[in-house]
Parts: structure tokens; sequence; C-alpha cells
């Protein structure tokens, strides 16, 4: 990797980045193996793995003026004389321990002469290139984007026909995309901090094969680029990796402002290094190679290693704090505010799930106050369909949610109500786990069944849920995308609640549909929140695997657990793989902030967040107790520490609010200016709070399978065995934070990992005190008894 402190200088030296600009794709000279450095060994094993797939490796050297490309220059051979400028390559290639993959570090060294305003760049050409190939870059491009495009600006408004016509085409925001149109320029240019992780990829039907390229974020120039750019026909594609980055426009959220890049200057004896990793695989379809790319996304960047800065404890505990202070009483009713208006939003940005850990405290105010805000919800908020409305305004009036004004009809989010349906049931579970059976209310229940007998019909009638429907009648208003993702678990939850079968069957069918629609043929998930089209979206991927792991708990079939591990891959693609380097002087520089696990909004709004809004993101850690596979744990561990670098606490301000307050704004890119590039806004949002005490409740502090040598920190602490026998381990915690901590422990046998977890479990784990500084040792047995040890 490069150094910190040099790379983080040189990145806020060139205004952090270059970019790439895309123009017509140079004269190819010769591929890889044509040098005689490279001939042999396994370069030659590598470019005949690209051939399979009709790609070869190229090096160029191009100039620009600006950021327009005035000459592009290809080597042939390690060597390229341009009149008084000699440029020399040195490559370094070796196989990654997978068996699938090849590491390059490839070397250029300007040997004579001087050149202006010039990079490297490493490309990619496919030849018998299809539209029809799969391509993305995590985070960002899912499908190349490739899909009808409407606005020039964040949250466009919606065309009069994509109203109750179930035949309108996928629609998204005006993102970096390869075209749809024959006839149009098909090119993408992105900087590699404007990606979950330096990768691109696609996959080939024709030729059942996938491609991955992996990349570090920058060289000593600063940011590097990626760019994909088509030829006219469409029967070629070339992927480039430049040095630095230096693209025409930048992309903001949903549209795009003229970049200020710069290539670079060199004088005799300069050098670059740029390494990257290849890989080629058989595939037989978007699945396999989403899994792929989960299984190698930190392969060059290196595993993370996040700081212990919060105990969950302490973050629960300062989170229920800031949600009862939230708690009001307006025309409308008595609720906590889910954001920092006195309006009120279902679901989505933690309405009715804010409710949720203050239910869990047991404590008898906040349950009355659960209550009232429950009461609020199912005679204000409810249609006469069943389904509800999404928004009402403090004085009690409900507003229409992508409102058009050629259809008057009050409107609601498909995704806010799958929110109500899973966390309504999910209360009325609590409460009668916590032994107050008694305080649920009918009118809850008839809600949530009504809810749920809603969304039958609407899937009976229509065949899908749609975006956005009219609570009053259900008809479907907006159709397409995936914003009912989480309904399947919300219908599963009800049919298990009401001894439904009928519904558990809708949310099967409903949840095959969507892999097979949106999985399989799309590669990705879309359209769940209010302020984005039907782009691509993490929330949508994580509700989606909220929905295929309670439906494997509640049919035992391995089909919905197969699922899920392609969800989980998807998932991945939208979380950091590693720590991005941030400008000197920024917000999270200064704080030093490790920002892996960060997870990334959507393709219109380009930033990461600390969390998946709404959730503990606890339907991955049950992935992992049921397959035993260690990565969905790293990835939820990731996402656990990164929401606590997003948290404003003494001597770690990063909102202009309480402490233990957060935001949902970690900017890696310059999608919103490079001034904004690593700086927090100084906000606050509910959901972030309530994801973090979300994770708190949900998620084991440690896991610990006695006599297996299985040992799992989620929480901020250091474990390790002191010993272990068959029945029992003996295991010290240890708590470097500032703050004491109560560490919950989930201890099992792998029998009982094989069983789904129920979403109640946590009220059964004990609880280690460990003390800010100090550690405890305590002794586990595997029916779960924790002692602590002298």
């Amino acid at each position: 990797m490069l150094d910190r402190r040099n790379c983080l200088s040189l990145l806020a030296a060139a205004g952090v980045g270059a970019k790439i600009a895309l123009e017509p794709t140079v004269s190819r000279a010769q591929p890889l193996d044509a040098g005689v450095a490279v001939a042999s060994g396994q370069a030659a094993e590598l470019s005949r793995a690209l051939r399979e797939l009709h790609g070869s490796l190229l090096v160029s050297i191009r100039e620009y003026d600006g950021t327009t490309l005035r000459r592009a220059q290809q080597f042939d051979g390690d060597l390229l004389t341009d009149g008084p400028r000699q440029w020399q390559l040195k490559w370094d290639t070796r196989r990654v321990p997978d068996g699938h993959g090849w590491e390059v570090t490839l070397t250029c060294t300007l040997e004579k002469g001087a050149a202006e305003q010039t990079a490297i760049s490493v490309d990619f050409p496919f030849e018998s290139w299809e539209t029809a190939n799969y391509v993305m870059i995590p985070g960002i491009i899912y499908n190349g984007n490739r899909y009808r495009v409407i606005g020039n600006g964040y949250n466009p408004d919606y065309t009069a026909d994509m109203y109750y016509n179930p035949q309108t085409p996928l629609t998204i925001s005006n993102n970096p995309r390869l075209a749809v149109d024959a006839a149009a320029p098909s090119r993408i240019e992105l900087a590699t901090f404007s990606t979950a992780a330096p990768a691109m990829s696609f996959f080939s039907p024709k030729f059942k094969k996938g491609w991955i390229v992996l990349t570090e974020q920058g060289t000593r120039l600063g940011n590097s680029g990626l760019s994909i750019e088509e030829s006219a026909g469409r029967e070629s594609c070339e992927f480039s990796i430049s040095a630095p980055v230096v693209r025409r426009q930048v992309a903001g959220f949903g549209d795009f402002r003229t970049s200020d890049d710069r290539a670079s200057d060199w004088a005799p004896g300069d050098a670059l290094s740029i390494r990257f990793q290849v890989f080629t695989f058989d595939a037989d379809g978007i699945p396999e190679v989403l899994q792929r790319f989960m299984d190698v996304r930190k392969s060059l960047t290196g595993p993370t290693v996040p700081r212990n800065l919060l105990p969950m404890s302490k973050l629960a505990e300062l989170g229920t704090n800031i949600c009862r202070g939230n708690f009001t009483e307006t025309k409308a009713g008595r609720y906590y505010l889910p954001e920092n208006s006195r309006h009120f939003q279902l679901g989505w940005v933690s309405g009715m799930i804010n409710t949720y850990p203050m239910l869990a405290l047991n404590d008898p105010t906040e349950r009355g106050r659960v209550s009232d805000e429950l009461d609020f919800i199912c005679s204000r908020m409810k249609g006469q369909s069943g389904f509800f409305y999404g928004f009402i305004n403090e004085d009690g009036e409900i507003r229409s949610e992508k409102a058009h004004p050629d259809f008057p009809a009050v409107q609601a989010m498909v995704r806010k109500n799958g929110d109500v349906l899973f966390w309504l049931i999910k209360h009325v579970m609590l409460l009668k786990a916590q032994g107050h059976g008694d305080t649920v209310k009918e009118s809850w229940e008839l809600a949530a069944g009504g809810l749920a007998e809603a969304f039958t019909h609407a899937w009976r009638k229509h065949g899908e849920f749609g975006q956005y429907i009219v609570p009053e009648t259900g008809d479907i208003a907006v159709y397409n995308s995936t914003a009912g993702a989480i309904a399947p678990a919300g219908l599963a939850l009800a049919a298990e609640y009401f001894h439904r079968p009928d519904w558990l069957a809708v949310a099967e069918e409903a949840a095959e549909f969507y892999y097979e629609r949106d999985i399989k043929s799309r590669g990705f998930t879309s359209g769940a929140c209010a302020d984005i089209s039907q782009d691509a979206d993490s929330e949508t991927a994580f509700g989606l695997l909220e929905s295929f792991m309670a439906l494997y708990q509640y049919t035992g079939k391995k089909r919905w657990l197969n699922r899920a591990k392609v969800q989980a891959a998807l998932c991945s693609s939208w979380t950091l793989a590693y720590d991005p380097l941030f400008p000197a002087g920024s917000d999270i520089a200064r704080l030093e902030g490790r920002m892996a696990g960060a997870v990334w909004a959507s393709s219109q709004n380009k930033h990461a967040a600390p969390g998946v809004c709404t959730s503990s993101a606890d339907h991955l850690f049950k992935l992992y107790r049921a397959t035993g596979d260690k990565k969905y744990a790293e990835l939820i561990s990731d996402i656990q520490h990164a929401h606590a670098e997003a948290v404003n606490m003494p001597g770690h301000i990063t909102t202009d609010y309480l402490i233990g307050s957060s935001m949902e704004r970690i900017q890696p890119s310059d999608a919103e200016g490079k001034d904004a590039v690593g700086d927090f806004i100084r906000t606050r949002n509910s959901w972030t709070e309530t994801n973090g005490v979300l994770m708190a409740l949900e998620l084991p502090g440690i896991y610990v399978r006695p006599g297996e040598g299985i040992l799992i920190p989620f929480d901020h602490v250091e474990a390790e065995h002191v010993s272990e026998g068959r029945q029992a381990a003996v295991v010290r915690l240890t708590n470097n934070t500032a703050y004491s901590a109560r560490v919950s422990v989930l201890a099992e046998t792998a029998r009982q990992a094989a069983r789904p977890l129920g979403y109640t479990a946590f009220l059964d784990w004990p609880q280690v005190e460990v003390p800010a500084g100090g550690s405890a040792t305590v002794r586990i047995t595997r029916k779960g008894k924790v002692a602590r040890q002298a």
C-alpha cells in the first residue's frame, strides 16, 4: 500500500485526484505477451486467460491539454521512443493464491526527455463484445447503468408516462452509464475514490466467463482513474486504469460538472508503479460474478484493521437517550421524531423503527411511548386498502410521495410499507417475548394483518409490488424496481404470527421473482429511497437479504440460504472494502478515520454512510451462523466499526449535535465538490443513530463456539482464548476504549448454530462488564453459561 502520509499530501496537493478523459479508443499495438520481458511464465498465462475472453492487456502514454486527450501512444514491447522522450516498462507478474488471478506491478519510467500533462494507462480491450454483458463497478455501476434516464439533478420528478403503466422501463437518474442509444457515445469515467472498491468487472453470457480487475486507490500521483468505453459499433470495449485520473466530467448526485483534473508533468528519471490484480473465471451467470467479487474484493488492498473506539453498550446508551429526548406531541399525534423536523415518516429513515430499541429497554415509560406511537400510526396513517401512507406533517396532513400534477391520488412508498409490516410484527413479537403480551392491542394486529393482506392482494393482481402505491385503493401508481425487497420478510413474519401459510406462499413467490428478475437478470436491486429514481441502491440489497434469511428461517429450504449467499455478495459490493485515503486536513483524515465498512447509498447519491438504512444487518450474522463462512462475519464487523467512526464523541467530533449523535454522510468521492471529500456534514440523522443502537442490540458482542476454536468479537473489545476444552472456553476480553463496556455473549455449538436464530434471541444473551482500559476473564460453556474468573 501507499505510505499514508505521503499519499495524503499528494492527494491534497492535486485537489484529491485527477480524472479519466474518455476518448475514442486509440489504435492498438501488441498485447501483454509481445514484450520480451513478459513473454513467458505468469504473464503469458495471464495473456492466454484474457484471450479466452477475446481480450488483451496493453499500456499507453496519454498526453492531455487540460482534460482533452491530445495524443495516445501504446507500447509495442517494453520500450516506447517518441522523439527525445524514451519510456521504459518493467513488469512483475505473479499468481494470486486463489489460482484464478494474477497480480501485476507495472513500473513505467521516463528515461529520457520531459513530458507535460501525461498519464499512464493500463488498458484491457475486449473484442467480440456484446451489450448484453453485465458490467459492474462496485457502489456505482450495475449492469452498466444502461437504462432510461430522466432529469439532470438530485431526485428528479417522474414523467407522466411512468404512472399507472406496468410497461414503463426501469428508469434512473442522470448517472455515469453505458449508452442505451446505439448511436450515442458509450463511456464511463470515474475516479477510484468514487467506488466501494477500486475495481471493474463484467460477465459474458456468450463465453460463460467472468472478469474482474482490482487496483489500488492511487499512486504517487494521487487517485487513479477507472474508465470503460465501448466502440461506436459496440463490437469492442476497453477497460482502463489511469494514473493519475483525468475525467472530462465529474459525476454528482444525478448530474455532472466540468472536471478540473490535470495529468502530471514528468522529468527524466521519473517513475510510476501501478499495481493491479486480474481474475478470469468460468461463470454460469451474474450470481457467480458477484460471489467471486466478494471473495476477492480485499485481495489487493488487504484485510481491514478496524479501530475499537466505542463499546456497543455505550453506543446504545447514548442513542436511546437521544431518542428518548426526541419524543414529541404534535397535532398529528405522539411519536419519536424520525429526523430533525417535527414531521413524521414511516420506515426508511427510522419512523417506527427507532421505537424498537426503545421497546427493548423494557422500561414502562418508553413502553407507553411506543404504544402511543403505534396507536398514532395505526389510526392516522392507514389507508382504506390496508397499505399505509408514508408521510404526515405535524399538523396531521397526509402528504403524497413522488406526486405528479396529472395524478392527484396520494401515493406512498412500497418500501416504507414493507418496513411497517416487518417492524410492526417484530414489535409485537418483542412485547410477547418480554412477557408483555397483554399490552399488544388488537388494533395493531388488525393493522399488521390488513397490511399483509394488502401486499397479498397486490401480488395476486399485479404479479409485483411496484415502487409507489395508492394506500386508499391499493393500486400500483409506479411499477418496477425492487422497492418491496423487505416485504417478503414482513409477510414471512406475519404468516408465522397469524398462522397464514398463504401469506408465506406469496412471500416465497415474490422473493423468487425479485431474485430471478433483479439478481440473475439485472445484477442489482433498486428504488428503495424516497430521494432517488429507480437507481441501484444498497438499501434494497440488504432488504432482500433480510427477506431471504427470513424465508430460510420459516421454511428451512436451502434455496433461500443459497440465494442469501448471492445477495450478501451484492451487499458487499456496496460496502467499502478498504480504508480510503482522505485529503490531509479533512475531517476524516484529522480523526485518522478507518472507513472500511461504510455502506454506499445509491448510484445517484454518491456517498457512503455509517451502516445500513435502517437495520442492524443482523441477517449477515445469521448467514454466518448458517454457513460458517467467516467472510460474512467480517463484513458485519466492518460495517459496525465504520459506524462508530462517524459517532460524535468527546475528542472525536463529527456533528454539531449531542454526544452519541451521528450523521449519514461519509464522503470518499468528489461528487459534492472537491472540498467535500473527507468532511462530515455537520448534522445528525435519526436512522444512523437507530441502526447503531440496533447493531448494539441484535449483534452479539462476542460469538463463541467453545471447544471448536471459534471466537469472534463484534464489539469494540479484543478477545482471546486463555484456554479451551471440549465443554468450555476461558476467554479474556480487553477494553482499550475510554468507556466501560457491557459485552453480550452468544455461545453455542455447531448443532445449535445450524438452527436459525430467532428475532428476539438477544434477550437471552448474558453480558460481561469490562472496565474502560481494563480486561475481564470469563469462562463460557457450550450451554451459554458465562462466569467471571478471578
